[in-house]
């Protein structure tokens, strides 16, 4: 006699019906990720001295440096101004991206 494995924790659920939730999930997925590369992210400096906007695939679009950042005798200011500004637009789209993702990876990692 051949037996069958018992699969009682998955709640009666066969592999056909597994399927079509997992296909479900990962176009809900899709979707979301999608919503967020529609989206602009902006990282600001101190003082709005430099703006950078992203996509919300980490393009950078844009990025605009006031006059008042630009000192001849001091360009790591600058260089400090640029990096914060960035580093602020990506973290914005790290945390969109938990957001709306972070419900369906819970608990995996």
């Amino acid at each position: 006699m051949s037996r069958r494995p018992n699969f009682g924790g998955m709640g009666g659920m066969n592999m056909q019906q597994m399927m079509k939730q997992a296909k479900k999930l990962q176009a809900q997925m899709a979707q979301e990720q999608e919503n967020i590369t529609a989206q602009e992210f902006t990282g600001k400096s101190a003082d709005d001295l430099v703006v950078a906007t992203f996509t919300g695939d980490r393009k950078l679009k844009d990025i605009k440096i006031d006059k008042e950042a630009i000192d001849p005798d001091d360009p790591d200011m600058l260089q400090d101004l640029v990096i914060d500004a960035v580093n602020k637009g990506l973290s914005q789209i790290d945390e969109a991206t938990q957001a709306s993702l972070g419900k369906y990876t819970k608990g995996l990692m």
